[in-house]
């Protein structure tokens, strides 16, 4: 289901080179996004507008960037471990 929402943000041109490379993280987040607002089915996708795509890759950019500082602030929290444990 969000390979097709993934190529539908290819054909606009949508994404960063960064997210392209990162494809499977992309999928990820937007299947989850996908699943929140009740589209359920490549047909639903086909029928988004660019803007409505466009709305939705900005929800995908902003779990991204959350899900990347937590695990940015796992690593500082283990890092202050491992000095403290020194």
């Amino acid at each position: 289901m969000s390979e097709f929402a993934f190529f539908r943000f290819m054909t606009y041109n949508l994404l960063t080179l960064e997210e392209q490379q990162h494809k499977d993280e992309i999928v990820s987040l937007t299947e989850q996004e996908l699943d929140a607002r009740g589209i359920e089915c490549d047909s639903k996708i086909s029928k988004i507008s660019e803007e409505q795509l466009k709305t939705i890759l900005e929800e995908v950019r902003k779990l991204r960037k959350k899900k990347k500082n937590e695990q940015d602030n796992d690593k500082d929290a283990q890092d202050q471990l491992d000095l403290a444990v020194q």
